[in-house]
């Protein structure tokens, strides 16, 4: 049974991901600071937040939305991985792995979303 935010699969997948996204930021020239590095950093935790979020939320349709934001914010994190590896900053190996985990949370959430409408 699921009492908590903590106890979601999709959540556990999503904070995982962002002490990951954490790790190879570490790195990152101190030029990247205020851009790549926080950039990456935000949204990466802006999915496990947004998805506690909605989980605190009583209508399917708060919850919905906030899932909503929380797949943008995946969405956005991938990009950002991308746009890491092309300028040569992560290697193509991790951020491939990263993807394909980014891909599956996304689609988690989408089933969470699809029971909720």
């Amino acid at each position: 049974m699921i009492k908590s935010f903590i106890d979601m699969g999709v959540w556990k997948l999503s904070h995982q991901l962002s002490l990951e996204i954490f790790e190879i930021t570490k790195n990152l020239p101190r030029s990247e600071d205020y851009a790549l590095t926080s950039q990456l950093r935000r949204s990466a935790t802006s999915v496990s937040a947004n998805i506690a979020e909605g989980f605190g939320r009583n209508t399917s349709k708060d919850k919905s939305h906030f899932y909503t934001i929380s797949r943008g914010s995946a969405y956005e994190t991938e990009s950002h991985l991308f746009y890491g590896k092309d300028v040569h900053y992560f290697d193509a190996e991790q951020v491939t792995e990263l993807i394909i985990k980014y891909d599956e949370l996304i689609h988690q959430l989408n089933k969470i979303m699809k029971s909720l409408n």
